[in-house]
Protein backbone atom coordinates (compact mmCIF):
# COMPACT_ATOMS: atom_id res chain seq x y z
CA UNK A 1 0.00 0.00 0.00
CA UNK A 2 1.37 3.47 -1.04
CA UNK A 3 0.28 6.91 0.26
CA UNK A 4 2.51 9.38 2.17
CA UNK A 5 0.82 11.08 5.46
CA UNK A 6 0.71 14.72 5.44
CA UNK A 7 -1.59 16.80 8.02
CA UNK A 8 -2.89 14.73 10.92
CA UNK A 9 -6.49 15.03 12.27
CA UNK A 10 -7.15 14.29 15.65
CA UNK A 11 -11.48 15.36 15.36
CA UNK A 12 -12.58 11.36 15.45
CA UNK A 13 -15.99 12.42 15.82
CA UNK A 14 -17.67 8.90 15.89
CA UNK A 15 -16.54 5.27 15.76
CA UNK A 16 -19.32 3.01 14.36
CA UNK A 17 -18.80 -0.76 12.98
CA UNK A 18 -16.06 -0.68 10.89
CA UNK A 19 -16.18 3.12 9.73
CA UNK A 20 -14.25 6.26 11.56
CA UNK A 21 -15.94 9.48 11.63
CA UNK A 22 -13.80 12.22 11.81
CA UNK A 23 -14.48 16.65 11.80
CA UNK A 24 -12.78 19.45 10.91
CA UNK A 25 -11.50 17.98 7.71
CA UNK A 26 -10.34 19.71 4.16
CA UNK A 27 -8.92 19.23 0.57
CA UNK A 28 -9.88 15.22 1.40
CA UNK A 29 -11.46 13.19 -1.49
CA UNK A 30 -13.38 9.97 -2.25
CA UNK A 31 -11.47 6.62 -1.78
CA UNK A 32 -8.35 8.46 -0.71
CA UNK A 33 -6.47 6.31 1.53
CA UNK A 34 -5.75 7.37 5.36
CA UNK A 35 -3.18 6.00 7.81
CA UNK A 36 -4.25 5.87 11.41
CA UNK A 37 -2.61 6.20 14.34
CA UNK A 38 -4.10 5.06 17.74
CA UNK A 39 -2.99 6.25 20.91
CA UNK A 40 -0.83 3.16 21.99
CA UNK A 41 1.03 3.80 18.56
CA UNK A 42 -0.68 1.52 16.54
CA UNK A 43 -1.05 2.22 12.96
CA UNK A 44 -3.99 1.16 10.77
CA UNK A 45 -5.41 2.14 7.08
CA UNK A 46 -8.39 2.86 5.69
CA UNK A 47 -10.44 4.42 2.57
CA UNK A 48 -12.55 7.17 2.71
CA UNK A 49 -15.95 6.31 1.71
CA UNK A 50 -18.03 9.29 2.16
CA UNK A 51 -16.72 13.18 2.85
CA UNK A 52 -19.65 16.04 3.72
CA UNK A 53 -18.34 19.90 4.29
CA UNK A 54 -16.06 18.92 6.80
CA UNK A 55 -16.65 15.26 7.85
CA UNK A 56 -14.98 12.42 6.13
CA UNK A 57 -16.39 9.06 6.56
CA UNK A 58 -13.17 6.24 7.08
CA UNK A 59 -13.81 2.42 6.34
CA UNK A 60 -11.11 1.37 8.59
CA UNK A 61 -9.47 -2.07 6.79
CA UNK A 62 -8.36 -3.51 10.00
CA UNK A 63 -11.93 -2.45 11.94
CA UNK A 64 -12.66 -0.43 14.82
CA UNK A 65 -12.03 -2.73 17.60
CA UNK A 66 -9.50 -1.38 20.90
CA UNK A 67 -9.81 2.16 19.21
CA UNK A 68 -10.82 5.09 21.23
CA UNK A 69 -11.91 8.81 20.14
CA UNK A 70 -9.33 10.26 22.18
CA UNK A 71 -6.01 9.86 20.80
CA UNK A 72 -6.68 8.72 17.45
CA UNK A 73 -4.93 10.62 14.46
CA UNK A 74 -6.13 10.12 10.93
CA UNK A 75 -3.74 11.14 8.17
CA UNK A 76 -5.15 11.10 4.28
CA UNK A 77 -2.67 10.38 2.00
CA UNK A 78 -4.29 13.02 -1.22
CA UNK A 79 -4.44 9.61 -3.51
CA UNK A 80 -6.13 6.64 -3.65
CA UNK A 81 -5.11 2.97 -2.07
CA UNK A 82 -2.18 2.00 -4.54
CA UNK A 83 -0.69 -1.49 -4.80
CA UNK A 84 2.92 -2.47 -6.20
CA UNK A 85 2.06 -4.60 -9.44
CA UNK A 86 4.17 -7.00 -11.37
CA UNK A 87 5.81 -10.36 -11.55
CA UNK A 88 6.37 -10.54 -7.97
CA UNK A 89 3.38 -11.47 -6.61
CA UNK A 90 3.54 -14.88 -8.77
CA UNK A 91 3.76 -17.93 -6.12
CA UNK A 92 2.97 -15.20 -3.38
CA UNK A 93 0.29 -15.74 -0.54
CA UNK A 94 -1.39 -12.66 0.82
CA UNK A 95 -4.07 -11.31 2.61
CA UNK A 96 -6.75 -9.16 1.89
CA UNK A 97 -5.03 -6.33 2.21
CA UNK A 98 -1.91 -7.49 0.22
CA UNK A 99 0.13 -8.05 3.37
CA UNK A 100 2.16 -11.65 2.88
CA UNK A 101 0.17 -14.93 4.69
CA UNK A 102 3.15 -16.86 3.61
CA UNK A 103 6.03 -15.71 5.86
CA UNK A 104 7.41 -14.10 3.34
CA UNK A 105 8.68 -10.45 2.97
CA UNK A 106 6.41 -7.66 1.61
CA UNK A 107 5.61 -7.98 -2.29
CA UNK A 108 7.63 -5.70 -4.34
CA UNK A 109 7.00 -4.31 -7.74
CA UNK A 110 8.78 -2.00 -10.19
CA UNK A 111 5.12 0.33 -10.42
CA UNK A 112 2.13 1.27 -8.63
CA UNK A 113 -1.45 0.87 -9.54
CA UNK A 114 -4.98 1.89 -8.04
CA UNK A 115 -6.67 -0.83 -6.39
CA UNK A 116 -9.96 0.74 -7.54
CA UNK A 117 -9.04 0.14 -11.12
CA UNK A 118 -10.91 1.69 -14.10
CA UNK A 119 -13.51 0.05 -16.82
CA UNK A 120 -11.93 -0.97 -20.09
CA UNK A 121 -13.32 1.04 -22.92
CA UNK A 122 -15.78 -0.64 -24.95
CA UNK A 123 -14.53 0.79 -27.81
CA UNK A 124 -10.99 -0.76 -27.38
CA UNK A 125 -12.65 -4.11 -26.33
CA UNK A 126 -11.64 -6.71 -28.32
CA UNK A 127 -14.13 -9.93 -28.70
CA UNK A 128 -13.05 -13.22 -26.63
CA UNK A 129 -12.58 -15.99 -29.33
CA UNK A 130 -10.35 -18.47 -27.78
CA UNK A 131 -10.96 -21.14 -25.32
CA UNK A 132 -9.43 -21.21 -21.86
CA UNK A 133 -9.41 -25.27 -20.68
CA UNK A 134 -10.00 -26.23 -17.60
CA UNK A 135 -9.33 -29.95 -17.49
CA UNK A 136 -13.05 -30.44 -16.73
CA UNK A 137 -15.32 -32.32 -19.69
CA UNK A 138 -18.50 -30.91 -18.01
CA UNK A 139 -17.02 -27.08 -18.39
CA UNK A 140 -14.88 -27.48 -21.58
CA UNK A 141 -17.28 -28.98 -23.63
CA UNK A 142 -20.96 -28.20 -22.85
CA UNK A 143 -20.11 -24.32 -21.09
CA UNK A 144 -16.46 -23.49 -22.86
CA UNK A 145 -14.50 -20.86 -20.91
CA UNK A 146 -13.13 -18.33 -22.99
CA UNK A 147 -10.61 -16.10 -22.54
CA UNK A 148 -11.46 -12.57 -21.51
CA UNK A 149 -15.03 -13.59 -20.56
CA UNK A 150 -17.04 -13.69 -17.18
CA UNK A 151 -18.55 -17.04 -16.39
CA UNK A 152 -20.05 -17.60 -12.90
CA UNK A 153 -20.62 -20.76 -11.06
CA UNK A 154 -24.17 -20.82 -8.97
CA UNK A 155 -23.68 -22.99 -6.49
CA UNK A 156 -25.32 -23.67 -2.37
CA UNK A 157 -24.57 -24.48 1.03
CA UNK A 158 -23.64 -27.83 0.73
CA UNK A 159 -22.21 -28.58 -2.88
CA UNK A 160 -18.55 -28.78 -3.97
CA UNK A 161 -18.52 -25.11 -5.31
CA UNK A 162 -14.98 -24.49 -3.60
CA UNK A 163 -14.12 -28.11 -4.63
CA UNK A 164 -14.69 -27.13 -8.48
CA UNK A 165 -13.09 -23.84 -8.04
CA UNK A 166 -9.66 -25.06 -6.82
CA UNK A 167 -9.58 -27.67 -9.91
CA UNK A 168 -10.37 -25.12 -12.21
CA UNK A 169 -7.90 -22.98 -11.03
CA UNK A 170 -5.23 -26.24 -10.66
CA UNK A 171 -5.80 -27.22 -13.69
CA UNK A 172 -6.59 -24.44 -16.10
CA UNK A 173 -4.58 -23.68 -19.38
CA UNK A 174 -4.85 -21.67 -22.35
CA UNK A 175 -3.13 -23.65 -25.08
CA UNK A 176 0.79 -23.45 -24.23
CA UNK A 177 0.65 -19.36 -23.88
CA UNK A 178 1.64 -17.44 -20.75
CA UNK A 179 -0.89 -18.13 -18.47
CA UNK A 180 -1.53 -17.46 -14.54
CA UNK A 181 -4.39 -17.60 -12.22
CA UNK A 182 -5.47 -15.03 -9.28
CA UNK A 183 -7.46 -17.06 -6.75
CA UNK A 184 -9.22 -14.39 -4.27
CA UNK A 185 -11.30 -16.31 -1.04
CA UNK A 186 -13.60 -14.50 0.61
CA UNK A 187 -14.79 -15.29 3.81
CA UNK A 188 -13.02 -18.45 3.68
CA UNK A 189 -12.83 -20.86 6.99
CA UNK A 190 -9.02 -21.65 8.04
CA UNK A 191 -10.25 -25.13 6.95
CA UNK A 192 -11.28 -24.14 3.66
CA UNK A 193 -8.59 -21.63 3.28
CA UNK A 194 -6.10 -24.69 4.19
CA UNK A 195 -7.81 -26.51 1.59
CA UNK A 196 -7.26 -23.94 -0.83
CA UNK A 197 -3.31 -23.61 -0.25
CA UNK A 198 -3.00 -27.46 -0.55
CA UNK A 199 -5.05 -27.98 -3.78
CA UNK A 200 -2.94 -24.86 -5.26
CA UNK A 201 0.16 -25.69 -3.96
CA UNK A 202 2.01 -27.10 -7.07
CA UNK A 203 1.07 -24.10 -9.29
CA UNK A 204 2.11 -21.82 -6.81
CA UNK A 205 4.86 -23.52 -6.57
CA UNK A 206 4.99 -22.92 -10.61
CA UNK A 207 4.94 -19.41 -10.14
CA UNK A 208 1.52 -19.46 -11.96
CA UNK A 209 -0.72 -18.39 -8.88
CA UNK A 210 -1.20 -15.64 -7.27
CA UNK A 211 -3.69 -16.55 -3.55
CA UNK A 212 -5.33 -14.05 -2.04
CA UNK A 213 -7.42 -15.35 1.16
CA UNK A 214 -9.35 -13.32 3.62
CA UNK A 215 -11.12 -15.74 6.27
CA UNK A 216 -14.43 -15.64 7.80
CA UNK A 217 -12.65 -13.92 11.34
CA UNK A 218 -10.84 -11.22 8.94
CA UNK A 219 -12.27 -7.48 9.05
CA UNK A 220 -15.13 -7.12 7.52
CA UNK A 221 -13.71 -4.20 5.25
CA UNK A 222 -10.98 -6.34 4.03
CA UNK A 223 -13.58 -8.64 2.25
CA UNK A 224 -14.54 -5.51 0.43
CA UNK A 225 -10.93 -5.06 -0.91
CA UNK A 226 -9.76 -8.46 -1.63
CA UNK A 227 -11.38 -8.67 -5.20
CA UNK A 228 -10.28 -5.41 -6.11
CA UNK A 229 -6.74 -6.35 -5.15
CA UNK A 230 -6.82 -9.40 -6.65
CA UNK A 231 -7.87 -7.76 -10.47
CA UNK A 232 -5.76 -5.12 -9.93
CA UNK A 233 -2.77 -7.61 -9.58
CA UNK A 234 -4.75 -9.78 -12.83
CA UNK A 235 -4.47 -6.48 -14.60
CA UNK A 236 -0.85 -5.77 -14.57
CA UNK A 237 0.11 -9.20 -15.70
CA UNK A 238 -2.61 -9.70 -18.09
CA UNK A 239 -2.18 -6.25 -20.50
CA UNK A 240 1.69 -5.08 -19.27
CA UNK A 241 3.06 -8.31 -18.41
CA UNK A 242 1.49 -10.61 -21.67
CA UNK A 243 -0.29 -12.91 -19.57
CA UNK A 244 -3.30 -14.61 -19.81
CA UNK A 245 -5.24 -14.63 -16.59
CA UNK A 246 -7.99 -15.99 -15.18
CA UNK A 247 -9.46 -14.48 -11.80
CA UNK A 248 -11.42 -17.14 -9.30
CA UNK A 249 -13.17 -15.45 -7.00
CA UNK A 250 -15.35 -17.17 -4.28
CA UNK A 251 -17.62 -16.70 -2.88
CA UNK A 252 -19.03 -13.18 -3.84
CA UNK A 253 -22.27 -14.14 -1.85
CA UNK A 254 -19.81 -13.40 1.09
CA UNK A 255 -19.13 -10.74 -0.40
CA UNK A 256 -22.29 -8.93 -0.32
CA UNK A 257 -22.82 -9.45 2.71
CA UNK A 258 -19.75 -7.46 3.65
CA UNK A 259 -21.04 -4.78 0.99
CA UNK A 260 -24.50 -4.87 2.96
CA UNK A 261 -23.02 -4.94 6.39
CA UNK A 262 -21.04 -2.00 5.53
CA UNK A 263 -23.93 0.20 3.98
CA UNK A 264 -26.54 -0.72 7.03
CA UNK A 265 -23.18 1.24 9.24
CA UNK A 266 -23.51 3.94 6.88
CA UNK A 267 -27.31 4.37 7.84
CA UNK A 268 -28.17 3.89 3.57
CA UNK A 269 -31.78 3.53 2.80
CA UNK A 270 -31.44 -0.44 1.95
CA UNK A 271 -33.15 -2.10 -0.88
CA UNK A 272 -34.09 -5.55 -1.95
CA UNK A 273 -33.38 -7.77 1.29
CA UNK A 274 -31.70 -4.93 2.71
CA UNK A 275 -28.67 -5.33 0.05
CA UNK A 276 -27.90 -1.52 -0.66
CA UNK A 277 -29.35 0.10 -3.90
CA UNK A 278 -26.23 0.17 -5.65
CA UNK A 279 -25.18 -3.84 -5.20
CA UNK A 280 -25.65 -3.71 -9.04
CA UNK A 281 -22.86 -1.41 -10.05
CA UNK A 282 -20.55 -2.12 -7.34
CA UNK A 283 -20.95 -5.75 -8.47
CA UNK A 284 -20.39 -4.62 -12.27
CA UNK A 285 -17.58 -3.08 -10.98
CA UNK A 286 -15.59 -5.88 -10.62
CA UNK A 287 -16.98 -8.18 -12.97
CA UNK A 288 -16.69 -5.91 -15.95
CA UNK A 289 -12.77 -5.65 -15.20
CA UNK A 290 -12.15 -8.57 -17.29
CA UNK A 291 -11.72 -9.16 -20.85
CA UNK A 292 -9.30 -8.36 -24.10
CA UNK A 293 -7.86 -4.71 -25.15
CA UNK A 294 -6.92 -4.17 -28.52
CA UNK A 295 -3.53 -3.76 -29.36
CA UNK A 296 -2.67 -5.36 -25.97
CA UNK A 297 -1.28 -9.03 -24.95
CA UNK A 298 -2.80 -11.04 -22.59
CA UNK A 299 -6.20 -10.99 -21.37
CA UNK A 300 -8.64 -11.27 -18.02
CA UNK A 301 -10.74 -13.86 -17.52
CA UNK A 302 -13.12 -13.96 -14.45
CA UNK A 303 -14.87 -16.93 -12.85
CA UNK A 304 -16.79 -15.72 -9.61
CA UNK A 305 -18.72 -18.26 -7.66
CA UNK A 306 -21.38 -17.66 -5.49
CA UNK A 307 -24.13 -18.99 -3.05
CA UNK A 308 -27.49 -19.08 -3.59
CA UNK A 309 -29.27 -18.62 -0.03
CA UNK A 310 -31.83 -21.65 -0.03
CA UNK A 311 -30.70 -22.35 -3.57
CA UNK A 312 -32.84 -19.53 -4.58
CA UNK A 313 -31.40 -18.45 -8.05
CA UNK A 314 -33.88 -15.20 -7.87
CA UNK A 315 -31.84 -13.79 -4.65
CA UNK A 316 -30.22 -10.30 -5.66
CA UNK A 317 -26.66 -11.67 -5.97
CA UNK A 318 -26.80 -14.35 -8.69
CA UNK A 319 -30.12 -12.44 -10.12
CA UNK A 320 -27.66 -9.60 -10.67
CA UNK A 321 -24.48 -11.32 -11.32
CA UNK A 322 -26.61 -13.04 -14.68
CA UNK A 323 -27.45 -9.71 -16.04
CA UNK A 324 -23.95 -8.76 -15.95
CA UNK A 325 -22.22 -11.93 -16.55
CA UNK A 326 -22.28 -14.45 -20.11
CA UNK A 327 -24.02 -16.87 -19.35
CA UNK A 328 -23.65 -19.31 -15.81
CA UNK A 329 -22.42 -22.68 -14.75
CA UNK A 330 -25.24 -24.42 -12.28
CA UNK A 331 -24.70 -26.43 -9.59
CA UNK A 332 -27.59 -29.36 -8.28
CA UNK A 333 -28.46 -30.48 -5.26
CA UNK A 334 -30.09 -33.59 -6.98
CA UNK A 335 -26.95 -34.61 -9.40
CA UNK A 336 -24.54 -34.08 -5.89
CA UNK A 337 -26.92 -36.33 -4.31
CA UNK A 338 -26.94 -39.07 -6.38
CA UNK A 339 -23.06 -39.21 -5.88
CA UNK A 340 -21.81 -37.15 -9.11
CA UNK A 341 -19.06 -34.85 -9.21
CA UNK A 342 -18.96 -32.22 -10.34
CA UNK A 343 -22.80 -31.46 -10.21
CA UNK A 344 -23.10 -29.88 -12.78
CA UNK A 345 -26.90 -29.27 -14.29
CA UNK A 346 -26.29 -29.22 -17.81
CA UNK A 347 -30.08 -27.85 -18.79
CA UNK A 348 -29.76 -25.10 -16.89
CA UNK A 349 -26.20 -23.92 -17.41
CA UNK A 350 -25.04 -21.83 -20.41
CA UNK A 351 -22.14 -20.14 -21.40
CA UNK A 352 -22.89 -17.36 -24.00
CA UNK A 353 -19.47 -16.97 -25.74
CA UNK A 354 -18.62 -20.47 -26.56
CA UNK A 355 -19.46 -20.40 -29.95
CA UNK A 356 -16.80 -17.58 -30.50
CA UNK A 357 -13.84 -20.47 -28.53
CA UNK A 358 -15.52 -23.42 -29.75
CA UNK A 359 -14.72 -25.41 -33.50
CA UNK A 360 -12.58 -25.59 -35.80
CA UNK A 361 -8.88 -24.24 -34.98
CA UNK A 362 -10.53 -23.16 -31.57
CA UNK A 363 -11.21 -26.79 -30.02
CA UNK A 364 -12.46 -29.26 -32.47
CA UNK A 365 -14.28 -29.51 -35.35
CA UNK A 366 -17.17 -31.41 -34.16
CA UNK A 367 -17.07 -29.70 -30.59
CA UNK A 368 -20.16 -27.27 -31.47
CA UNK A 369 -22.42 -29.91 -32.81
CA UNK A 370 -21.86 -32.67 -30.20
CA UNK A 371 -22.34 -30.09 -27.27
CA UNK A 372 -25.39 -28.55 -28.89
CA UNK A 373 -26.85 -32.54 -30.07
CA UNK A 374 -25.98 -33.36 -26.15
CA UNK A 375 -27.74 -30.77 -24.17
CA UNK A 376 -31.08 -31.29 -27.13
CA UNK A 377 -30.52 -35.52 -26.04
CA UNK A 378 -30.64 -34.62 -22.33
CA UNK A 379 -33.71 -32.31 -22.58
CA UNK A 380 -35.67 -35.07 -24.46
CA UNK A 381 -34.14 -37.15 -21.35
CA UNK A 382 -35.56 -35.42 -18.69
CA UNK A 383 -38.94 -35.11 -20.46
CA UNK A 384 -39.08 -38.69 -20.80
CA UNK A 385 -38.21 -39.53 -17.26
CA UNK A 386 -41.10 -37.28 -16.11
CA UNK A 387 -43.11 -39.01 -18.80
CA UNK A 388 -42.05 -42.42 -17.02
CA UNK A 389 -42.47 -41.26 -13.64
CA UNK A 390 -46.25 -40.50 -14.54
CA UNK A 391 -47.19 -43.62 -17.05
CA UNK A 392 -44.54 -46.03 -15.83
CA UNK A 393 -41.24 -47.63 -17.71
CA UNK A 394 -43.49 -50.13 -19.60
CA UNK A 395 -45.78 -47.83 -21.15
CA UNK A 396 -41.98 -46.22 -22.83
CA UNK A 397 -40.88 -46.83 -26.80
CA UNK A 398 -38.05 -48.51 -27.68
CA UNK A 399 -36.88 -44.51 -28.59
CA UNK A 400 -37.96 -43.39 -25.26
CA UNK A 401 -35.67 -46.17 -23.23
CA UNK A 402 -33.06 -45.20 -25.03
CA UNK A 403 -33.38 -41.85 -23.90
CA UNK A 404 -33.40 -42.68 -19.95
CA UNK A 405 -30.34 -45.12 -20.91
CA UNK A 406 -28.80 -42.19 -22.62
CA UNK A 407 -29.12 -39.67 -18.81
CA UNK A 408 -27.37 -42.68 -16.86
CA UNK A 409 -24.56 -42.97 -19.33
CA UNK A 410 -24.15 -39.02 -19.45
CA UNK A 411 -23.77 -38.70 -15.51
CA UNK A 412 -21.78 -42.03 -15.90
CA UNK A 413 -19.39 -41.65 -18.44
CA UNK A 414 -19.45 -38.31 -19.03
CA UNK A 415 -19.92 -36.33 -16.29
CA UNK A 416 -18.50 -38.34 -13.21
CA UNK A 417 -14.91 -37.19 -12.47
CA UNK A 418 -12.76 -37.13 -10.12
CA UNK A 419 -11.46 -34.07 -8.17
CA UNK A 420 -7.93 -34.16 -9.22
CA UNK A 421 -8.42 -35.88 -12.58
CA UNK A 422 -7.62 -33.10 -15.29
CA UNK A 423 -9.65 -34.51 -18.58
CA UNK A 424 -7.88 -33.44 -21.84
CA UNK A 425 -10.31 -31.58 -24.17
CA UNK A 426 -10.29 -35.08 -26.84
CA UNK A 427 -11.00 -37.12 -23.79
CA UNK A 428 -14.18 -35.70 -22.90
CA UNK A 429 -15.66 -35.12 -26.43
CA UNK A 430 -14.94 -38.81 -27.41
CA UNK A 431 -16.75 -39.37 -24.17
CA UNK A 432 -19.98 -37.33 -25.25
CA UNK A 433 -19.81 -39.14 -28.86
CA UNK A 434 -20.09 -42.62 -26.21
CA UNK A 435 -22.61 -41.13 -24.78
CA UNK A 436 -24.62 -39.92 -27.79
CA UNK A 437 -24.53 -42.78 -29.28
CA UNK A 438 -26.78 -44.83 -27.03
CA UNK A 439 -29.36 -43.22 -28.86
CA UNK A 440 -30.15 -44.10 -33.03
CA UNK A 441 -28.65 -42.25 -35.43
CA UNK A 442 -32.41 -41.39 -36.57
CA UNK A 443 -32.37 -39.17 -33.01
CA UNK A 444 -28.71 -37.06 -34.15
CA UNK A 445 -30.21 -34.94 -36.63
CA UNK A 446 -28.26 -31.79 -35.14
CA UNK A 447 -24.99 -33.41 -35.76
CA UNK A 448 -24.10 -33.15 -39.82
CA UNK A 449 -23.82 -36.53 -41.77
CA UNK A 450 -20.31 -36.42 -42.05
CA UNK A 451 -19.69 -36.02 -38.73
CA UNK A 452 -22.14 -39.16 -37.88
CA UNK A 453 -20.23 -41.45 -40.97
CA UNK A 454 -17.08 -40.92 -38.94
CA UNK A 455 -18.33 -41.55 -35.35
CA UNK A 456 -21.07 -43.25 -36.01
CA UNK A 457 -21.22 -45.53 -39.46
CA UNK A 458 -24.76 -46.96 -40.08
CA UNK A 459 -25.30 -50.29 -38.97
CA UNK A 460 -27.18 -53.10 -40.70
CA UNK A 461 -30.66 -52.31 -41.93
CA UNK A 462 -30.27 -48.87 -40.26
CA UNK A 463 -30.85 -45.78 -42.17
CA UNK A 464 -28.12 -43.57 -43.42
Amino acid sequence: MSGLANVEYTGVRELRGPLVVVEGVSGVGWDEFATIVLGSGERRHGLVLEVDRDLAVVQVLEDTAGMDRIGTRVAFSGTPLRIPVGNGWLGRVCNGRGEPADGGPPVLGGSYAAVGGAPINPARRETPDEPVLTGVGAVDVLTTLVRGQKLPVFSAAGLPHLELAVQIAAQATCGGEAFAVVFAGMGLTHADAAFVRDGLAARSAARELVLVVNTADDPVIERLLTPRLALTVAEHLAFVEGRHVLVVMTDMTAYAEALREVSAARGEIPARRAYPGYLYSDLASLYERCGKIKGRPGSVTVLPVLTMPAGDITHPVPDLTGYITEGQIVLSAEVHAAGTYPPVDPLASLSRLMRKGAGPGRTRADHPAVAAQLIAALARSRQVRELADLIGRSALSPTDLRHLDLEDAFRNRFLAQETDENRSLEESLDRAWEVLLTLPRSQLGMIPADLLDTHAPPQDGEPP
